[in-house]
């Protein structure tokens, strides 16, 4: 299976500048090993979609509410993210578990709505750092896994250890390994639908420290945040996988 990197470009980007690093990443990307994704904000959507059409690198959203239509204010569904061009949705990031208080059993909720509106569900898992502290994060992880992940699921599944998102540090190779082994031993055992499914890394991964975090064992791609930001930069990244 190709890996995969997804570029997460959260709360940034007006007109713009969005149609200008979309136009950039598309056309510095030339023969890429990886698939390629960009989740740009929901306003972006439908443009960076239009932009990306023909080139073989798929857009996403950040988010999606559990309903199909109805009085919703503010929300968007997975039916209207397909709509506007995109093919994926961020779910369960610990952004949105920590701003919105979004639950393991809210987020399997939306899971399932977008594997029924024919998107592809990324849902990110991961520990704080005093979870980690604690010697708790496979506890943690199983915990996420089990409540989020619907029976029938299938897609992808995100590693992003919350200690790490934006801050520059970087777990071990060690740790990403025995975490990544983790999550794929939790599939097999308890979502046989998913046992096969990528596994991205996510946290501070950057064209400096790509290469040595794409290249470990159940290692399936990178759920990338700032550097996707930066053509240059995250097309660096794709070059590594």
């Amino acid at each position: 299976m190709r890996p995969l990197i997804a570029g997460n470009w959260k709360m940034n980007g007006l007109t713009e500048e969005s149609a200008a690093l979309a136009r950039g990443i598309r056309h510095g990307l030339g023969d890429a090993a990886a698939e390629v994704l960009i989740c740009p904000p929901a306003t972006q959507i439908a443009a960076v979609a239009a932009i990306l059409a023909g080139s073989g690198i798929a857009v996403g959203g950040q988010h999606c509410h559990t309903g199909k239509f109805g009085p919703h204010t503010g929300e968007i569904s997975a039916l209207m993210l397909r709509d506007v061009g995109a093919t994926h949705v961020i779910l369960g990031h610990s952004e949105r578990r920590a701003d919105q208080g979004e639950s393991n059993a809210l987020i399997a909720c939306k899971v399932s709505s977008a594997l029924e509106a024919g998107l592809v569900p990324i849902v990110c898992v991961g520990e704080t750092a005093e979870e980690r502290d604690l010697g708790q994060q496979q506890q943690v992880v199983a915990h996420q896994l089990e409540g989020s992940l619907p029976q029938d699921f299938v897609g992808v599944v995100a590693y992003e250890p919350v200690w790490a998102i934006g801050t520059g540090k970087v777990p071990t190779a060690a740790d990403i390994t025995a975490m990544h082994a983790f999550i794929r031993a939790e599939l097999k055992r308890a979502r046989p639908t998913a046992a096969d499914a990528r596994i991205l890394y996510g946290g501070s991964m950057k064209p400096g420290n790509a290469a040595e975090i794409l290249a470990l064992p159940e290692v399936g791609g990178g759920l990338v945040g700032g550097a996707s930001l930066v053509a240059e930069d995250f097309l660096a990244i794709i070059r590594a996988a």
